[in-house]
């Protein structure tokens, strides 16, 4: 088994988790996103700090003011603000951290390393990680 897989099975053992840039555009991956949590009856909490909901669920503006700390999140962000997303989690002890393709940041890897945390990056996205899952379990 890859790292990588061995990393999105310990990530998806056990919730609660967050979608750093949660869209209320359906279009958009930060709504693909969360939408796979929320069919997946995964414990997640969007962030979007311009929006008081998306799809049904209360969005927070940031990790910080989440009702709990997640174990873990998935980023989806230009990778400058990646990175900034990376130092918060990184001083509340969230534990996993995927980067989603296009919000990698070389930085903000290092620094999640560096603080040992597992980050998932410059692989497979939530979604294709979630479908290739359901087609091995059937």
């Amino acid at each position: 088994m890859s790292d990588d897989r061995a990393n999105i099975e310990a990530y998806l053992e056990r919730g609660p988790y967050a979608v750093v840039g949660a869209s209320t555009d359906r279009s958009k991956y930060g709504n693909r996103v969360l939408r796979a949590y929320l069919d997946h009856d995964l414990a997640v909490y969007p962030i979007n700090p311009k929006a008081d909901e998306v799809e049904g669920q209360r969005s927070y503006g940031s990790l910080r003011d989440l009702p709990e700390t997640p174990r873990g999140i998935s980023i989806i962000t230009p990778p400058a603000v990646t990175e900034q997303v990376v130092r918060e989690a990184i001083e509340l002890g969230i534990e996993f951290l995927w980067m989603q393709p296009g919000a990698e940041s070389p930085e903000g890897i290092r620094a999640a390393e560096d603080a040992g945390r597992t980050v998932i990056a410059n692989g497979p996205c939530f979604l294709v990680a979630m479908a290739t899952r359901d087609a091995e379990r059937g």
